[in-house]
This record gives C-alpha cells, sequence and structure tokens, in this order.
C-alpha cells in the first residue's frame, strides 16, 4: 500500500476523528499496528491557524512517518493556502474532509455538505492539488443522502484533480452515523478509478475488515470508533488478514503499561489541568465492556490530578487480574446477567 512516495507497512489505518486521533492517541495506534494515520480536521479558516486547538491538532512532533493532516472548510484558496500552511510545518500528505457529517461543520458548506455542489468540489480539489507538492488524498461519503448518492462522480473527478487516494465512508451525510454502512458504492468506485481506494464504515472486527476488503475489493481499510479504547484493534485485524487466525486478548500487564504510557504522553500534550479532563473520554473507551468497567468510569471522572487519575487506572487494571491472565470483556456481560 503506497500514497505517493509513502509505502505504508500495512492496509489498516486510522480514521480521523475530532476530539480523538491527537498526537499521543495516532502514535499509540502505529505502535500497536497502524499502518497510516490522518490528524484531526484543521480548519482552513487562516484565523484560526495560530489558535492553541488549531496547533495541537496539527502538532506532529516525534509522530512516526508519513504525517498526515486532514484540512475541512469550503473557500478553495482558503483550503490552498492551509495545505501550503500546514506542508511547510512538515505535514507530508494532506486530506481534504468531505466526509464529517455534523451539523456544526456542515451547516458551513464544509465536510460533507460539500457533496451538494460538485462544481466546487471540482474547485477545491484543483486548487489543493494545485497548492502543494505532497500527495493530497480525499475522504468523503457516498452522497448527501440516500436519494443523491454521487460517490462515483466525485471519485472520478477527484481522480482527474490528480487525487493520490480516496477514502469512502459507506454511509450519506443524512445517515449520520446511524444504521448499517453499505459496501456497493464502494466496490463500485474501486472499480471505476485507478488510485488507491480505502474502506471506511463499521470496520470492529477482523472478520469484518476481510469481509469489507474482500467484498469492495478496496486496497485498505479505516478504524474510527471500534478503535476507541482498543487501540490494539490494528494489530489483530493485520494478524488476521495475514493469517486468518486470532490474536489472543492483550496481556493485562501490557495494558497497564499501554495506559500508563497513553496517559503520561497525554498530559504532557495538553497539560496538566485539561489532560485529566481530556483524558476520562480515552479511560472511560478503555474500560468498558471489562467487569466493573462503568462503575470505575463514574469515580474516575470525579478525580482532578494527574497521579490520582494514574493511580486509579493502575489498580483498576490490577484488579482485573482476578479473572485471569488477558483482558475479559465477555466477562462483563455475562457478570450482569448473572
Amino acid at each position: 500500500m503506497q500514497i505517493g512516495p509513502h509505502l505504508l507497512r500495512n492496509n489498516v489505518f486510522v480514521a480521523p476523528m475530532a476530539g480523538v486521533t491527537d498526537r499521543p492517541f495516532r502514535q499509540l495506534c502505529k505502535q500497536l499496528g497502524a499502518g497510516y494515520a490522518v490528524s484531526e480536521m484543521a480548519a482552513s479558516n487562516p484565523r484560526l491557524w495560530a489558535t492553541e486547538k488549531s496547533s495541537r491538532r496539527t502538532d506532529h512532533a516525534g509522530e512516526m512517518e508519513p504525517k498526515a493532516v486532514q484540512i475541512a472548510g469550503a473557500d478553495p484558496q482558503d483550503l490552498a493556502d492551509c495545505a501550503r500552511f500546514n506542508v511547510e510545518r512538515g505535514a507530508q500528505i494532506i486530506d481534504i474532509n468531505m466526509g464529517c457529517p455534523v451539523k456544526k461543520v456542515c451547516n458551513n458548506w464544509c465536510g460533507s455538505a460539500l457533496l451538494q455542489n460538485v462544481p466546487l468540489v471540482r474547485e477545491i480539489l484543483a486548487a489543493v492539488v494545485g497548492a502543494v507538492d505532497v500527495p493530497v488524498t480525499l475522504k468523503f461519503r457516498t452522497g448527501w443522502n440516500r436519494e443523491n448518492k454521487n460517490a462515483l462522480q466525485i471519485a472520478r473527478i477527484a481522480e482527474d484533480a490528480g487525487i493520490a487516494m480516496l477514502t469512502l465512508h459507506g454511509r450519506t451525510r443524512t445517515d449520520g452515523y446511524t444504521g448499517d454502512a453499505e459496501y456497493d458504492t464502494i466496490a463500485a468506485v474501486k472499480q471505476s478509478v485507478l488510485i488507491p481506494v480505502v474502506a471506511n464504515g463499521d470496520i470492529t472486527t477482523p472478520e469484518k475488515a476481510k469481509f469489507v476488503l474482500d467484498y469492495t475489493g478496496a486496497d485498505a481499510v479505516m478504524v474510527g470508533r471500534a478503535a476507541q479504547g482498543r487501540p490494539w484493534i490494528f494489530r489483530e485485524i493485520d494478524h488476521f488478514l495475514q493469517t486468518g487466525t486470532h490474536l489472543p486478548a492483550p496481556y493485562i500487564a501490557e495494558v497497564r503499561a499501554l495506559m500508563d504510557e497513553h496517559l503520561r504522553a497525554h498530559y504532557g500534550f495538553y497539560g496538566d489541568y485539561l489532560g485529566v479532563r481530556t483524558a476520562r473520554r480515552h479511560i472511560g473507551w478503555y474500560v468498558r465492556d471489562l467487569p466493573g468497567g462503568e462503575e470505575f468510569r463514574q469515580r474516575m471522572n470525579l478525580l482532578e490530578s494527574t497521579e490520582t487519575q494514574l493511580d486509579a487506572v493502575d489498580q483498576f487494571f490490577e484488579s482485573q487480574r482476578q479473572w485471569g491472565e488477558r483482558l475479559q470483556y465477555r466477562l462483563s456481560e455475562d457478570l450482569q446477567a448473572a
């Protein structure tokens, strides 16, 4: 799998997710087997480039290459300028967001709202590709709604514009994240273009990843929500694709060490005050479906220092050892049923 000059180590990718795929999380996912990761989307509005939030979203210091930045906006010139700005700061790949379904984004005619304006899509793609000398990729959806699916048209326009790779989420903007992703449109797009196509949407297990790759003929899969709290899913999928066998659940001792590493990197990235608060969502994802996870999450949300948070997480995972050496997700359901 290759994007421009960048040869990737596998075809299992991390989806860009606002408030999730910050630098510490991307780095952890890459460490645990992800072949590629894209930053949270950065606004193309030049007035926002110097804000703390935007600067943090495009911070790739020390990150495993290639370093990819996703940009979002509706003005071709702003997007082109934003792409140049991020390349100057070290971005090696620029990804254009035409897939976000969130109202706040779409109300500004950004994200998947752009799919309603094909001439503007064409103008944006040409402007960004022409502005930088690094590969430009596109993440988009199947259409605005189920009655107006235009992914095939967008894909051909993107290929003609010089886009290096397409990532297609198998839902429309109106679908949001509800219902099931469909893969027929992804298969049709793959058949219609020569550039790499990545399948996105409901990739939740190694079996599902293999099914989607086989069904669509896509070159890679992109994992989003399923990686929240389970960043080792990337090595699990890659192993299954390579061997047809499953890796066992991770050792509790490994997860304790990974959590400590992740949280300390998170605090260092955000600072102690904001770090403790933004870490709560990640911790909640890590412990969900584990015995006692929900009760622990509620207690943990009241902690307000890095040390007490670290100690609490360490103690929680130590308590999991009573169930065995490895994480026991299904055990939580069994205990509740009992």
